[in-house]
């Protein structure tokens, strides 16, 4: 693995950090009758969330990483984003196959040394359509929040950014998981 990418990964697990504190934020959340709207990487990755989602910001990252934990309480759903610069003020293109390869890599052992019941079911190199950005999809379950969760986990990046986005689902509620990751990749 390169130490660009051990680097990477670790600044975006800084900050979706937040996301041990799972309880918490969805206890506190109120829903409102909104979309949110998320854009990152300059536009290049953006989604609209299902009315239902409230989005509160995560503290800032020692290395300036932003990110918000969107709750909906009905559903018991999380989606976390985040966005940091890449160390070192590197450069990637937009479907770097490198960068995101191991940037997929470390994010996958850094979760199985976080969670102890971590278990990848896949992963998959995704191009969206129309700007040719490069994401990783990977999937898996794990204990989080109190009980066993579907995670799915997206990873891009273009120029000196990258973006982490992670919906966190309740392991009985597959189909609506699915379908949340569906919306946000935007496909029918």
């Amino acid at each position: 693995m390169s130490l660009l990418s051990k680097k990477a990964v670790v600044l975006l697990l800084a900050a979706a950090a937040g996301f041990g504190a799972l309880n918490a934020q969805a206890a506190k959340a109120k829903e409102k009758a909104v979309t949110e709207k998320v854009s990152m990487l300059d536009g290049k990755f953006s989604f609209v969330l299902p009315k239902g989602f409230v989005g509160d910001p995560l503290p800032a990252g020692p290395t300036g990483a932003k990110g918000t934990m969107f709750t909906n309480d009905a559903t018991k759903t999380v989606v976390i984003t985040a966005e940091n610069q890449i160390p070192e003020s590197n450069n990637v293109k937009d479907n770097d196959s490198a960068f995101l390869d191991g940037t997929v890599s470390d994010f996958i052992d850094a979760q199985r040394k976080a969670l102890p019941d971590f278990n990848k079911l896949s992963e998959k190199s995704l191009t969206q359509k129309g700007n040719g950005l490069g994401l990783r999809q990977v999937d898996s379950t794990a204990t989080q929040g109190g009980g066993q969760t579907l995670n799915t986990t997206l990873i891009a990046g273009s120029g000196t950014h990258m973006a982490l986005v992670q919906v966190i689902s309740r392991a009985s509620d597959k189909s609506g998981h699915d379908a949340l990751v569906k919306t946000i990749l935007k496909e029918k």
